[in-house]
């Protein structure tokens, strides 16, 4: 009898397992290649479609690999060429990366004290 509850207990707490670690932030590394990779092809797709050349997606989406929205571009490139269709004018700006945050940031303090330096510059001329 305990036996069977020790292995019922046991198959419940494996179970949980990968939930907890997705709680935790933890994450197969396999795993996140394979999501990131499918992501890239997506957005390479997307950028072909919307008109945006390779480039600027490279440049827009740099945290995903270069050559998942390579082969997302081609594919979709492919796929408009035979069905003779046209681009689709994006209607919002791309989304920022997340690097832009802390450059953002980075920014606003250069830019800030750039204008308390100014101030003490005219204080000192009178």
């Amino acid at each position: 009898m305990i036996k069977r509850i020790f292995l019922i207990l046991a198959i419940f707490g494996l179970t949980a397992c990968d939930q907890i670690s997705h709680k935790l932030g933890l994450e197969d590394p396999a795993k996140k290649e394979a999501r990131t990779e499918e992501e890239a092809k997506a957005v390479g797709g997307a950028c072909r479609q919307s008109g945006r050349a390779i480039e600027d997606c490279y440049a827009i989406y740099s945290w995903l690999p270069k050559a998942g929205v390579y082969a997302g571009w081609r594919d979709m490139d492919e796929y408009m060429r035979e069905n003779k269709l046209e681009t689709i004018e994006p209607q919002l700006p791309p989304p920022e990366g997340p690097a832009s945050k802390k450059r953002k940031k980075t920014q606003e303090a250069a830019a800030e004290s750039e204008t308390k330096a100014e101030p003490e510059k005219k204080a000192e001329k009178h």
